[in-house]
């Protein structure tokens, strides 16, 4: 997959698709399977902001039954299954445990109730072939069990603990990268590092979008019949900047941070905690603790972890959970991302958190009333959700378009990674052909049945883990090759995940950034600057 800068310029697209996340993504690829003509452009990198500032959970939602909101959770589930189908290497099960102090008959019997509704909501969450997918109902543990399991959730009054299953993203980003690949394929034009700046209208219908180009700052028009503004919670700023006039739908944004620490359960544990949840969750060796949920005004570029945010939410599991015995050291990366929230459903003035504002989606036609004919705007959502969000948009589009295509099939096909049987079937090959290599698995889930073209010409040192990622630098070369990627930061915290346990090693840096000097042609001064660029990332804010 490589920058289409000049088919952007050059043609004329059905559908130009601007912000590069989940739903950005999701709607390219379903855009391009039905053979209509599209464009993709991000400002940065693909799902470099909340697509994967997230807690890599593909989620029912089980804490939405509690608002009644029965078609989200249903919808959730089953879009679930769909991601566990079409992406099988990146997306497993994860069984969570939630335990229960000094809880009473009642409440134990009423969160029973609300597990059995999941678990009938979730009717054919195993209608998939791949057994090791599957996902068994909720059950009771006795104390002595519970403990047995995870013996941090020990502390006063604990009763035991209700276990369920949901399912967790290995990856979230290489998912939004995956159906890129796809788009691209099926013949899309798709770039990172191009910025949307300005509409195109005439008589008040669309023909396209002003852009630059972020590294140059070349400017160049893109022409297209219709627009979908797919921008997060970047969606309602853009439009306002892009037509200088006030967007008639506007987004609540919601800040959650994230904190990485040595892995304290093998299961995932859901701990009630006040008015809401807490979430800490094992995770390639380590577990997140996640998250807050709180209201968010400024510039969404500026969305950054704050020493107190850290000090509230390692506090929180101080209090909660106890046993795990957290403190300040054992925090070895966080992050914050911005949920996108559809404002029904908003927080009262003075509220401190929107942890009870809907996680629905919303797809804004802004033709008729807003003069803006052939512009959409994708609106809030989740990651769980986001294929059939895409498929949603794609339905609109095509009708807009008047199109005939081939019907949404995004569901049902897997990714290029996911194109195989059963993912332990398949790591067992990829072990009797390349024997002894304690990388293998986590290649394997970075890449799934794509691996063996990463490997191709590899030399052994290049399978060497270069940290605790377990990435490699054939994953590097790969990525060089064939996904796009532009900076230093692009690959160790998107391509890979080398930079996302902490700041990698100076060694393993330099190892990286020569490798793409030279393939990119940077100098010393710019791969000075790239190495430069990192270091932000693992401070808090002022």
């Amino acid at each position: 997959m490589q920058r289409a800068l000049s088919r952007l310029f050059s043609e004329i697209f059905d559908v130009l698709i601007i912000g590069g996340g989940a739903t950005g993504c999701f709607t390219a690829r379903d855009c391009a399977l039905r053979g209509l003509k599209v464009a993709l452009v991000e400002a940065r990198d693909f799902a470099s902001a909340t697509s994967a500032h997230n807690s890599k959970l593909a989620h029912g939602g089980l804490r939405y039954l509690r608002n009644m909101e029965f078609s989200l959770v249903r919808e959730s589930l089953r879009e679930r299954r769909h991601l566990m189908r079409i992406a099988p290497h990146l997306v497993r099960p994860l069984p969570f445990l939630l335990p229960l102090y000094h809880a009473g008959l009642a409440e134990r019997l009423k969160l029973r109730a609300g597990l059995t509704l999941y678990d009938l909501l979730s009717f054919d969450r195993n209608r998939l072939e791949d057994t090791s997918q599957r996902l068994p109902g909720h059950r009771w543990l006795k104390p002595a069990e519970a403990l047995s399991r995870e013996p941090v959730l020990a502390g006063d009054g604990f009763e035991g603990a209700f276990e369920y299953h949901d399912a967790q993203m290995y990856a979230p980003e290489r998912i939004a990268l995956e159906c890129l690949l796809d788009a691209d394929a099926q013949g899309a034009a798709i770039a990172n590092y191009v910025s949307a700046d300005r509409l195109l209208l005439r008589d008040g219908k669309i023909e396209g979008v002003t852009a630059h180009e972020v590294m140059t700052g070349a400017v160049f028009d893109i022409r297209a019949r219709t627009v979908l503004v797919a921008a997060g919670p970047w969606a309602d700023l853009f439009l306002e900047q892009a037509t200088g006039r006030q967007a008639a739908h506007r987004l609540i944004r919601s800040k959650g941070i994230h904190l990485l620490v040595p892995e304290i359960s093998k299961a995932a544990l859901t701990i009630e905690a006040g008015h809401g949840h807490l979430f800490a969750l094992p995770w390639r060796g380590h577990t997140l603790l996640a998250t807050t949920d709180t209201p968010f005004s400024g510039d969404p570029s500026t969305v950054a972890v704050e020493e107190s945010d850290i000090e509230a939410l390692l506090g929180s599991f101080q209090k909660y959970l106890p046993s795990a015995g957290l403190t300040l050291e054992d925090v070895k990366f966080f992050y914050a991302g911005l949920r996108p929230l559809v404002s029904d459903g908003s927080p009262k003035k003075g509220e401190k958190n929107s942890y009870n504002v809907s996680r629905r989606s919303e797809l804004v036609d802004h033709g008729a009333d807003e003069k803006l004919d052939g512009v959409f705007s994708a609106l809030g959502g989740k990651w769980t959700t986001s294929r059939a969000l895409a498929e949603t948009i794609t339905d609109a589009l095509v009708k807009k378009l008047g199109a005939k295509t081939r019907p949404c099939t995004t569901g049902t096909t897997p990714l290029p990674g996911g194109r195989f049987d059963r993912f332990d079937d398949m790591l067992r090959g990829f072990q009797k052909t390349w024997p002894g290599i304690s990388t293998l698995r986590n290649m394997a889930h970075m890449l799934g049945a794509r691996l063996p073209a990463a490997l191709k010409g590899a030399k052994l040192t290049d399978l060497a883990s270069l940290g605790k990622s377990g990435d490699t630098l054939a994953q590097v070369r790969f990525a060089l090759d064939e996904e796009m990627t532009l900076t230093l930061e692009d690959m160790v915290m998107r391509r890979t995940a080398l930079g996302q346990f902490g700041p990698p090693s100076p060694a393993t840096i330099e190892k990286v950034a020569n490798l793409m000097a030279a393939q990119l042609g940077w100098n010393d001064d710019k791969k000075a600057r790239e190495i430069d660029s990192l270091a932000p990332i693992y401070r808090t804010a002022a």
